[in-house]
């Protein structure tokens, strides 16, 4: 084995929970590892962990982490001779790759002929068709040409798809030939945004098939080896958001097929370092859907079942080294999940969510690997994927994989945000699930619960636990009578009543519980929360915990105020409650018809003026975050009479977008 370029520092030129992972690895190798970051990540665990940060500026994506001259000169002063691109961003950049190369520095990556030759989605299916790689019929969207004929010949439904695309931006399912110019508009749009490269194709939609990958890993000596293959057909927006390794679906004969032809399809571009050649499966047939020329987020569950560190490889390949394994020393170990954490609303169709992450503790048991870019006071913006951690569990069977990633994620403190966790683990205790049906359209087909609705007992102990901590900490705090116990008078007083609003005051489902408490001599206090009678006894009370006994059961409950909200983890899982004010508070309502902005935002076109008539399901105005695009439509018909907002403009979730008067029942707009 010889090293022909050793490294001693890498730049990451990525953020977030990537940006930690690789470093976690780099760091161990030995390597000084430099971050660079955009104003609203100054103070992001990723730039602590690194042994040096370079400040690019600016706080979108565009102004700094696709900034490639910046990227260039943080690496320069910062004297890094290595840049690793992580995922996203740069990492499939092809003139990036060379440039960073020109500038005298490691790429770790493969090279820059390889980005492109497969970052043109269309180029690389002609390849892989050259390379004898199935492949689904598709055809590009030309400027100027009608591409209802091509759509007809494909038939639907069809799917349009960004060249440059990757992690579902730029992508539309097209039911029928009247959607398919606005899907095609959408999808230009989304790309241009996202990528700087707006040619779109069509390709065949598969509605119900499996999502299916193979790791590959290449040397620059002409070494290509597979690394078995992972399931990523979990999908929401074709996002991912579990994956799994092995798949339920291949036996040993169609694991093998699948790995001959994703190393045929690495070895016929000359592939070196980390990849992922990804397919549709359908059957026992599939089709070549993609190449990504980068690590994946999913890589996790592939380190392990196998037992390899694919960055530790990324950088030994990078630096001239052979690979030293072979195909036949890869065995595959157990099975591995891996969960997105995202901050997301599943109730609202997984749109973004953002905020500030108020309590971040990942459990001490069961044990599962975390890779999280976040801790307790991070602020998740509109800026940037919306992605908190990824949570792998491994163990020998699918089945316990399943189980210990479901009681880690409820075992999870992450409070102050809206997430998907509780989707997540419907989604892993589902028979469905469990039973191996994981298509890629297994959420509209199966449709896990998105919420968790909490049981009456469970509400009532998590309102006892938040007036519990307060009554507890005002005691702490006071410094009148400080030494007389809480609740003491020297008379007969009615007992303290407190007032909560279930699930934060947001929804129309809410409703309100009621605590009234009063102390008793022996230092517990006697309960009513909807259920009677009930002695409580505060155990103990942390900084961030209080462990109650109510009638003889003890539980400890994690909580943290906001302002008046409460954010309650018990032992089944979290309630959020908005503690009421004793006395109303005045507040002017928005006017009736209002439209208002589900998420922050960037309005991009708005298509209708006041007094403009609408019908229901009309496209109003265009809203995007966090790189997708959002539509908002008419919810009936009716008559446009106020436009709150303009082109370009940033808005505030909740923001007044339009107001539309509905016309009456019976009547056209």
């Amino acid at each position: 084995m010889t090293t022909t370029q050793p490294i001693t520092s890498l730049l990451v030129a990525n953020r977030g929970e990537i940006a930690r992972r690789i470093m976690r690895t780099a760091q161990a190798m030995g390597l000084r590892t430099i971050a660079v970051y955009a104003d609203g990540d100054a103070d992001a665990p990723f730039v602590q962990d690194a042994d040096e940060a370079v400040a690019l500026g600016g706080r979108t994506a565009a102004e700094s982490y696709l900034d490639v001259a910046k990227i260039l000169d943080a690496a320069r002063r910062s004297g890094a001779e290595a840049v690793h691109p992580g995922y996203g961003f740069l990492s499939e950049n092809a003139e990036f790759a060379r440039a960073v190369v020109e500038a005298g520095l490691v790429w770790v990556g493969p090279s820059a002929d390889a980005i492109a030759s497969m970052g043109d989605k269309l180029a690389a299916k002609r390849a892989m068709d050259e390379a004898g790689v199935p492949t689904l019929p598709s055809h590009e969207v030309v400027a100027g040409q009608d591409p209802s004929g091509p759509a007809d010949a494909i038939g639907y439904p069809l799917l349009v798809k960004a060249s440059a695309g990757g992690g579902g931006k730029g992508m539309r399912v097209v039911e029928s030939a009247g959607e398919l110019s606005d899907a095609i508009d959408a999808a230009r749009r989304e790309a241009a945004g996202a990528f700087g490269d707006d040619t779109v194709f069509l390709e065949r939609w598969l509605a119900q098939t499996r999502h299916v990958e193979v790791q590959i890993l290449g040397d620059s000596l002409g070494n290509v080896i597979h690394c078995f293959e992972r399931e990523c057909s979990i999908q929401r927006r074709h996002q991912k958001i579990i994956e799994e390794a092995p798949s339920p679906a291949l036996d040993e004969g169609l694991r093998a097929a699948m790995g001959t032809a994703a190393v045929q399809a690495a070895a016929a571009i000359g592939y070196t370092s980390v990849g992922t050649v990804e397919f549709l499966l359908s059957g026992r047939q599939f089709w070549f859907l993609e190449m990504n020329t980068r690590l994946q987020v999913e890589h996790p569950v592939t380190e392990a079942i196998t037992g390899l560190d694919l960055v530790r490889e990324q950088i030994r390949v990078a630096q001239g080294e052979s690979l030293d394994v072979t195909q036949s020393d890869l065995q595959i170990n157990g099975h591995a999940i891996e969960a997105r954490l995202y901050a997301e609303d599943p109730d609202n169709d997984f749109l973004p969510a953002t905020g500030t992450v108020l309590a971040w503790e990942p459990p001490s048991s069961p044990a599962a690997r975390f890779d999280s870019g976040i801790e307790t006071g991070s602020e998740v913006s509109i800026e940037f994927d919306p992605i908190l951690a990824k949570v792998i569990a491994h163990a020998p069977t699918r089945e316990q994989a399943a189980a210990r990633l479901a009681r880690v994620l409820e075992r999870t403190r992450v409070q102050g945000l809206t997430t998907n966790r509780d989707f997540l683990v419907a989604t892993l205790r589902h028979p469905a699930f469990l039973a191996g049906d994981t298509t890629t359209d297994f959420i509209e087909r199966v449709a896990p619960a998105r919420v968790r609705v909490p049981s009456d007992s469970e509400l009532r102990s998590a309102a006892i636990a938040a007036a519990m901590a307060a009554q507890s900490d005002r005691r702490a705090a006071a410094t009148v009578l400080a030494s007389f116990t809480s609740g003491w008078r020297n008379s007969q007083m009615p007992p303290e009543e407190v007032h909560y609003e279930i699930g934060g005051g947001d929804g129309p489902d809410d409703n309100e519980i009621v605590v009234r408490y009063q102390s008793r001599r022996d230092g517990s206090f006697w309960v009513d929360a909807g259920a009677g009678d009930q002695r409580v006894l505060v155990s103990a009370r942390g900084d961030d915990s209080v462990t109650l006994e109510i009638d003889g059961r003890r539980s400890r409950f994690a909580l943290v105020a906001d302002n008046d909200r409460w954010h309650v983890q018990g032992p089944e899982g979290d309630v959020r409650l908005t503690q009421l004010p004793r006395f109303p508070d005045r507040h002017l309502e928005g006017p009736a018809g209002g439209l208002v902005a589900p998420m922050p935002g960037k309005v991009v076109d708005v298509l209708v003026v006041p007094g403009a008539t609408v019908q229901a399901g009309d496209l109003l105005l265009l809203l995007e975050a966090m790189k997708m695009e959002h539509r908002i439509t008419a919810p009936a018909a009716g008559v446009v009479t106020e436009v709150r907002v303009s082109p370009g403009e940033q808005v505030a979730n909740g923001a007044l977008l339009v107001v539309l008067e509905e016309a009456e029942t019976g009547e056209s707009a």
